[in-house]
């Protein structure tokens, strides 16, 4: 009996490896995000510093703008927007994440949150502790080398972004903005020709730098060309090739 009694503990804790082993792998986001390419040995420690949230309702901020940084932040499910308040008062909204996408990356160099980060639906993030980040880093290369992965992505994101506000007309930016939120949906499995706009026409023309009647009135005239169709919050992309070449 002393015999069995050793081996139940046994079986516990390998259930429990076995579970920590596959939190991460068995998500449907893994290609996208930071366990990519680690060994199942890494992933086990990975996960013993990622805390998954519970869900954030709609518009609950995930952190504030000049808060210390602690933690980056990827999207597990739902939506997310950034934005920043202009020295006149204003607010920029300053990007959209979707699951698999890294919030918070560029807080690393300040230790402070450079935005406020707001949920657009129900959502939910699996929460990184940079400081334990840097400790398993020191063990694996190639977490380190994800992450800064992670960083160049956002870089290029933000010179994309500077594009599109200072040298396109309203159509070439909305038809843009549209293919990029399909080739996004795409990388995650979903369809890119059917999708759900979680934010809002206002948080649009913000983020595009552009008035709300000029993206209403932009839609609909797509619409009518037959190049989307929207209802409500869901777009179709009816014809992809023409708004690839409306946005050069």
């Amino acid at each position: 009996m002393a015999q069995l009694s050793n081996v139940t503990p046994l079986f516990k804790d390998l259930a429990k490896i076995e579970h920590d082993r596959v939190a991460c792998e068995d998500c449907s986001l893994y290609r996208l995000c930071l366990p990519l390419g680690l060994h199942s040995k890494d992933l086990i420690q990975l996960d013993k510093i990622i805390t998954r949230s519970q869900t954030y309702k709609r518009a609950q901020p995930l952190f504030e703008a000049n808060s210390k940084f602690t933690s980056l932040y990827i999207v597990r499910s739902g939506s997310f927007k950034t934005t920043i308040s202009t020295n006149n008062g204003r607010e920029q909204v300053t990007g959209f994440y979707f699951p698999g996408e890294f919030i918070g990356l560029d807080a690393i160099h300040q230790e402070s949150y450079q935005s406020t980060a707001k949920s657009l639906e129900s959502s939910s993030v699996c929460e990184l502790p940079f400081d334990g980040l840097q400790e398993l880093g020191k063990e694996m290369p190639q977490l380190q080398v994800q992450l800064l992965t992670r960083i160049s992505k956002e870089l290029a994101g933000d010179k994309s972004l500077m594009l599109l506000l200072g040298k396109k007309t309203a159509g070439e930016k909305l038809a843009s903005f549209l293919l990029s939120l399909s080739k996004r949906f795409s990388e995650r499995g979903f369809s890119a020709m059917d999708f759900q706009l979680s934010m809002s026409r206002s948080d649009i023309a913000n983020h595009l730098g552009l008035a709300v009647e000029t993206v209403s009135r932009v839609l609909s005239r797509f619409q009518e060309d037959g190049l989307i169709t929207i209802t409500s919050k869901s777009i179709s992309l009816k014809d992809m090739d023409k708004l690839q070449l409306l946005c050069g």
